[in-house]
């Protein structure tokens, strides 16, 4: 249930909670020769270079509300990039009533919040299979807040932001605040699962586990691409130039590496 700004207790000073969610991507694809994996590896490059990686990461604090204090960027040889980004709270009259809503954030849309001494990084890592074969990329996004809303609100637009076949989500609330006669609070919203934060339409296009510590304030929520169409994992060409035999096999190893990084575990 959401709480209104009538509802909202009382805080003693500001609010001290430390929100942290870490969003995680993973995009696979099969490379054939060197050739093909270079040539993949320069392209995830380009569309995830540190100056777009930046207009992500800007839009993100739109979604919450916050105003960028310092950006910090860099594309790194041979490949990789990072960018970090200094927030802090923008005043506000009021807060709206949906930051507290167990619900998906918008795509992107201003949304004002109250936020304090917070942080947003990205890092991304193209890596490939030493005997060729799968290339993979992951960018790894963290948004720390310090204030009254989740940073939860951004991860509809983070999601939207990758095409991606594998996500691993971490939310955890840290420290404590008080109220006025002194009670501390561990925790000031609504939340059973990440998965409430993400749209029903995105849901339907994963396979999804939750694993949640609730009197820790820890939730984890994985997910993984249900439909599997060969094409999308070939780069520079299409499955109708490959054997049926050829097809099986690129198949088998793709299924086998999209499930061992689910699972977190090698498989025979």
């Amino acid at each position: 249930m959401g709480l209104t700004r009538q509802q909202r207790i009382q805080l003693h000073n500001f609010n001290n909670l430390t929100k942290s969610l870490s969003f995680n991507m993973y995009d696979i694809c099969y490379t054939r020769t060197r050739e093909e994996r270079e040539a993949y590896i320069a392209y995830i490059d380009e569309q995830y270079n540190a100056d777009r990686l930046s207009k992500i990461l800007t839009n993100v604090s739109d979604i919450i509300g916050a105003h960028v204090l310092n950006i910090a960027k860099q594309d790194y040889e041979p490949q990789g990039a990072s960018v970090t980004m200094l927030i802090s709270e923008e005043p506000v009259e009021t807060a709206p009533n949906a930051s507290f809503e167990e619900s998906p954030g918008p795509l992107p849309e201003h949304v004002l919040i109250h936020l304090d001494k917070s942080h947003i990084t990205v890092h991304t890592y193209p890596e490939y299979h030493p005997d060729e074969g799968i290339s993979t990329f992951r960018a790894d996004i963290d948004v720390s807040t310090c204030g009254e809303i989740s940073p939860l609100k951004a991860l509809n637009f983070m999601i939207h932001s990758f095409d991606t076949d594998i996500m691993t989500i971490d939310y955890l609330v840290r420290g404590f605040t008080r109220d006025i006669e002194g009670n501390k609070l561990f925790i000031d919203h609504d939340i059973s699962s990440i998965q409430n934060f993400i749209p029903d339409e995105v849901k339907d296009l994963y396979h999804m586990i939750d694993v949640n510590i609730y009197q820790e304030n820890i939730f984890h929520t994985k997910c993984k691409r249900k439909e599997f169409d060969l094409d999308n994992y070939l780069f520079g060409y299409t499955s109708d130039t490959l054997s049926e035999e050829e097809q099986q096999h690129i198949t088998d190893r793709l299924t086998r590496e999209m499930n061992e990084i689910y699972y977190a575990k090698n498989m025979e």
